[in-house]
Formats: C-alpha cells, structure tokens, sequence
C-alpha cells in the first residue's frame, strides 16, 4: 500500500482500515490482519511507555519504535507520529524530523493542527503527510482535557482547518472526537480520506489503537470496541506457566535436550 492508493480507496468508495503498532510484533500482527495503513503512534507514550499523555514522547521515541515496527510491515503503508516539539518550532526543524522517521522506514509522517508551512515542505521533500484535527491529543492542556471538539459553532472552525490541511498537500487526515455529523460533512466535502477515531461511521475509514481493540488495556474507551480480551488470556496463559514451574510439570522431557 502507497500513500495515493490510500487515496484511490477513498475515490472507489472501498473503506480504509487503520491500526497503531509500536515494534515488529505487533506491527507483524497488524500487517497479517490486512490493515491498510498502520501508525506508529506517539501513542505509543501511554500504552507502552506508561505516560498519561504524549506530551512527553521525544523523537527518539519515535524514531526507535518505528524502525522496530518496520521489521514486522511488509503490505501495509508504514505512516509515523511526528512527537510534540518535533514541528512546531520551524518548516526547517519539520521537514528534518521527518526525514529522520522517513529513514527510519516510515513511508508517511502525521501531524496535528493546521501548520501548512510544514505539511507543504514535508510533502515538497517527498515525504507524504497526513493530517490530524478535533481532539489533538498534543493539545491536551490548551483544551483542559480530552474533550469531544467541533459541536456547535466550533463545527466551521473544525471544517476550516481540514480544509487548509488538504490544501497544504496532506494526503489523509484523521479526525478525533467530533460529532458523527461534522465528520460526515468534511468527508464529503473534502477530496482526500478522512480516518476517524471516535467520529462515526462516514470517514473513509477508521483507527484505532492496537491495545484498545485487542483488550490489553485495562480502561474501556467509547469510542473504541474490544474485539478479544486479549489481557484476560495473555494473564492466563502466564498464570498456567507460572503454576506448571512451581509444580514442576514443566519442562517436560518434550522441552528438554
């Protein structure tokens, strides 16, 4: 998968089928799956790393789960979280980064808010980029919380943004925590993918973290599905080998040389 076949999924109205991953296991699970693109996320600070948000990821976080991750992608288009601080400063500090992610195996980069500047000159480096806009996790503290963005009048603005960010050259856009109706509105209108997360079922496609749909993490999101529990029998596949330890019934002769 390319960055302009995400495109063309969107124009033959086929659905686009998104995924976080973080090393070569689960980005080896995730391609097998059939995903059509794969995130490694600067989620990656609070599911992996323990943070309470991605304020704290540094680019060297970035850098080192994305070369894991591109060991176990081999179908699925490769697409990297440029961190907090990693863009903000200048087009110059932007475009850096991203090659750094871009060396690293990721055939994309994503970041949030409208810097144009710096979605232009990625792009114009040859790197494609995604957008990202309604709940940006980045801007936690500026929206006191993590809180549905886009109701009421905030839609417009919300619209506009997307709109700026396609015009910039983004190919893809992921839209977080709005109204299922707004986001119906900007897929519609807007020519390049929407790839929503908690924003209803018309995006072009949908995302959701590796951890949150497989049941490993211990808290329940609404605007996630837990398809296995996969915590439960992970704790009791550990919980049978630490029984067979102590017992002595494992290692068998089968185990031994």
């Amino acid at each position: 998968m390319t960055a302009p076949g995400i495109r063309k999924l969107k124009s033959s109205g086929k659905k686009i089928v998104c995924i976080t991953a973080y090393d070569v296991f689960s980005g080896a699970i995730a391609d097998e799956s059939g995903a059509d693109l794969i995130l490694v996320g600067d989620s990656v600070g609070n599911v992996v790393l323990g943070m309470e948000t991605t304020i704290p990821v540094e680019m060297d976080d970035m850098l080192h789960h994305t070369m894991a991750c591109r060991q176990g992608v081999s179908k699925a288009l490769l697409v990297a979280d440029l961190p907090f601080g990693s863009y903000q400063s200048s087009v110059e500090q932007a475009v850096d980064n991203a090659v750094d992610l871009a060396k690293a195996g990721a055939e994309a980069v994503k970041l949030e808010g409208t810097f144009t500047d710096q979605i232009s000159a990625i792009a114009k480096a040859g790197i494609p980029v995604m957008g990202h806009v309604g709940m940006t996790p980045q801007s936690v503290n500026a929206f006191g919380g993590f809180r549905v963005q886009g109701r009421k009048a905030q839609g417009e603005q919300v619209m506009a943004e997307a709109k700026e960010i396609q015009d910039a050259g983004a190919f893809g856009i992921v839209l977080e925590l709005i109204p299922a109706d707004l986001a119906a509105k900007i897929t519609e209108e807007l020519d390049i993918p929407t790839i929503g997360i908690g924003a209803g079922p018309s995006c072009s496609g949908q995302i959701q973290v590796f951890h949150d749909v497989l049941g490993l993490n211990a808290d329940v999101f609404k605007h996630a599905k837990v398809y296995v529990e996969g915590r439960k029998l992970l704790g009791d596949g550990l919980k049978t080998y630490v029984s067979e330890v102590k017992t002595g019934t494992f290692p068998t002769e089968d185990n031994s040389f």
